[in-house]
């Protein structure tokens, strides 16, 4: 069925509009059970003559089918603006964000992101969680999915599952995306080795004072020791918490990870090792480098620098570059 649905569709490019062809809608549980019930009551109905259990059952019956045309059209002309992923260490859980838009006159109840699937895992509605939301009239929403992350690479998500079962619980439409989603996992963060130092640069201990030469590493909550004159009074007296503005001398530290220098260690276990040294440095507000056989990143810092290098780690042996995920 699944390779059926995806022949009939096709690739999926954002933004996307769920059209009539691409919605799928069944009776739930509650909708089979409740379809008995009012079939009973046309045969009992029409057993005894009794008119009013005749009218009862076609009642039910036209409710039943209002509520199936509303929970299609919960779902019909729905746009899906975009959809990314956030990366995670191995062992934790990324997420799938997939943004959703109602650009009409009617707002959209209990729409769910339900699934999505991954290779070699067989489908489990609910098992992963769920993210639900409404969408009044000319609104947009994020709905975050959580997925797991249980090894080093990158994982290609085959299909997500979008479904509704608004208004009565009696019927579910949904509809596969399939979207070229990658989900990138870094080595999760392991090692008690001490992080080493660039060769050619004289450290020194980060310090909290600016002198001359300092070089601005941000904010920081305050911590009992911190000095009075570190401390951000002037974000203080606008409402922010207590902050304490942070230095170091500018080329104190300077760390350049090398995958060599790990020679004893089997190759899962210094990449484990160097993203422990990365997450560190990142922390510590550290400029810092990586060096692997095939690649060579020079020394930075911030998020994105952090990202590109654990990037660098994820993709490690896999014939990958990181443009092709980035």
């Amino acid at each position: 069925m699944a390779a059926w649905i995806r022949r009939r569709q096709g690739a999926d490019r954002f933004p996307l509009r769920l059209g009539r062809r691409r919605l799928y809608i069944v009776p739930t549980r509650a909708g089979l059970c409740f379809g008995i019930i009012v079939f009973l009551m046309l045969i009992a109905g029409l057993n005894y003559a009794n008119s009013l259990a005749l009218f009862l059952a076609f009642s039910l019956a036209g409710f039943g089918l209002v509520a199936m045309y509303q929970c299609h059209r919960n779902l019909l002309e729905l746009n899906l603006t975009d959809a990314l992923t956030l990366p995670a260490f191995a062992g934790e859980r990324g997420a799938v964000q997939l943004m959703l838009a109602n650009d009409s006159r009617v707002a959209r109840y209990r729409v769910t992101l339900a699934e999505a699937q991954l290779p070699g895992v067989p489908a489990s509605p609910g098992a992963r969680g769920a993210a639900t939301s409404d969408l009044p009239a000319r609104a947009t929403r994020r709905l975050e999915l959580s997925v797991p992350a249980q090894r080093r690479g990158v994982v290609h998500i085959e299909r997500l599952r979008i479904e509704t079962t608004h208004p009565f619980g009696l019927f579910r439409a949904w509809t596969w995306v399939h979207a070229p989603l990658a989900l990138v996992v870094y080595p999760a963060p392991r090692g008690a080795r001490p992080m080493p130092a660039h060769p050619a640069v004289q450290f020194g201990e980060a310090h909290r004072g600016a002198g001359d030469g300092d070089e601005w590493l941000g904010l920081r909550a305050f911590r009992a020791g911190d000095s009075p004159r570190q401390v951000a009074w002037k974000a203080y007296a606008r409402g922010a918490p207590l902050l304490v503005k942070e230095y170091a001398a500018s080329g104190s530290r300077l760390r350049l990870f090398d995958f060599a220098q790990l020679h004893e260690l089997a190759v899962e276990a210094r990449l484990e090792q160097l993203a422990r040294w990365i997450v560190d440095a990142e922390a510590h507000g550290e400029r810092y480098g990586l060096q692997l056989p095939d690649e060579r990143i020079e020394a930075d810092q911030g998020p994105q620098h952090r990202h590109r290098t654990l990037m660098a780690l994820a993709l490690y042996g896999s014939g990958t570059t990181e443009g092709e995920h980035g």
